[in-house]
């Protein structure tokens, strides 16, 4: 009773009774393809109300939702039935987990996601990369860079990191270089960077991925959509160097008040420096590589704003990362990580964030996939030097 009081959803579908294999198939690969939901046999499609199903229905429409999940989908979807009755009429709910190994497809080799109460189908090749990705089939940070050679390395980076992962130059190996960059997942089978390994051992990566920065404004006010700011600036370079990068902007917008130190000392960061360090790191490691946008860092008298491109990865909560979950997105980008920055890719980044006692905010958009961290300030420094935004929308 309550979900048909509620209206058809992005997880709760209404059916009068079961249509056509076809038609039923298509909710069920919607669903699997986006979060799972409920089908409710016996309420009208739209309205919800209840007129309930006879006992020949009730049986007909179970043997055929089994039928639909098994010779309509590709692959086979498990769903879960259940039968209720209420007010001497039945019911039938059919369950429909969100999907392990999407993207799932009706006969026709459609694919249908959710879209509201509705259901779109899929057809943009960005989308069905989106949907392997989540079904953990394809890696983006895997994916070779066109135009990208070897001879785009940084080889002062890479003999970093394999001195500090390996005790041992990349050419100290027993085998040619060609196949350690390749064993380590930082070319392709075609000599090409990884996207992985474009950004973080790349001479120049934004030459290949542009739109792989932090854009940086420290805003006058509290409102995004001010004219004036005091420091507007695009943050580019490997992942390492913009988070040392981000870091030292970061610091030099906030406050360091005395808070009872002596007069020499420099005084305490407003905000915990490991608060700062460990969502700076996850929103440049775990960032949807597939949507094209930058990282934006929004600094505002009251508050700091880290808005990253992407969503929490499928199936995730905000709940689930509090405690230390963790499913990475990008798993190379995070094991690059772990060896190049204080990131431990453990899950612990946001425990230890919340330690701190600090006002922190973790937002999650899935309908505009993207996901922000906002800290609220304890103290305001207003200098003064200040500039104009122009007229005209910045872009993101």
């Amino acid at each position: 009773m309550e979900l048909c009081s509620l209206g058809e959803t992005t997880t709760v579908q209404f059916k009068v009774e079961f249509t056509t294999p076809k038609q039923i198939a298509e909710e069920l690969v919607a669903f699997a393809n986006t979060r799972g939901g409920v089908i409710v046999f016996g309420a009208e499609d739209k309205t919800g109300k209840l007129v309930g199903l006879t006992y020949e229905q009730l049986q007909y429409t179970s043997r055929e939702l089994g039928n639909a999940a098994n010779d309509h989908v590709r692959p086979v979807i498990y769903i879960e039935t259940e039968t209720l009755k209420h007010e001497g009429r039945a019911y039938l709910l059919a369950y429909v987990k969100r999907g392990e190994f999407k993207p799932y497809k009706d006969l026709s080799g459609n694919i249908w996601v959710k879209q509201g109460a509705d259901k779109r189908r899929v057809t943009e090749n960005v989308e069905i990369r989106r949907l392997l990705q989540q079904s953990r089939q394809y890696q983006v940070d895997e994916e070779g860079v066109d135009g990208s050679s070897e001879n785009d390395i940084d080889t002062k980076a890479l003999d970093a990191y394999f001195t500090k992962t390996f005790g041992k130059r990349i050419d100290e190996f027993n085998m040619p270089a060609k196949t350690v960059l390749k064993n380590a997942h930082i070319t392709d089978e075609l000599g090409r960077l990884t996207v992985a390994g474009l950004m973080y051992f790349a001479k120049e990566p934004q030459l290949f991925r542009p739109q792989h920065c932090i854009k940086a404004v420290w805003f006058v006010g509290n409102h995004i959509g001010g004219t004036q700011y005091r420091d507007s600036r695009d943050i580019t370079g490997t992942i390492p160097e913009m988070y040392e990068d981000a870091m030292r902007w970061l610091k030099s917008c906030l406050s360091r008040p005395q808070n009872g130190q002596s007069f020499n000392s420099e005084g305490e960061l407003e905000i915990p420096e490991v608060v700062l360090q460990e969502l700076v790191q996850n929103a440049l490691v775990h960032l949807d590589l597939l949507k094209p946008a930058a990282i934006r860092l929004l600094v505002f008298d009251n508050r700091i704003e880290i808005v990253n491109p992407g969503c929490l990865p499928d199936g995730q909560t905000i709940d689930e990362i509090m405690l230390g979950n963790s499913d990475p997105r990008n798993p190379q980008l995070t094991q690059f990580g772990s060896k190049t920055m204080p990131y431990r890719g453990l899950g612990s980044g946001i425990p230890r964030v919340m330690a701190e006692h600090c006002d922190v905010e973790l937002i999650d958009h899935p309908d505009g996939n993207q996901f922000v961290a906002r800290i609220w300030r304890t103290t305001q420094k207003l200098p003064k030097k200040m500039k104009t935004l122009p007229k005209r929308p910045m872009k993101n």
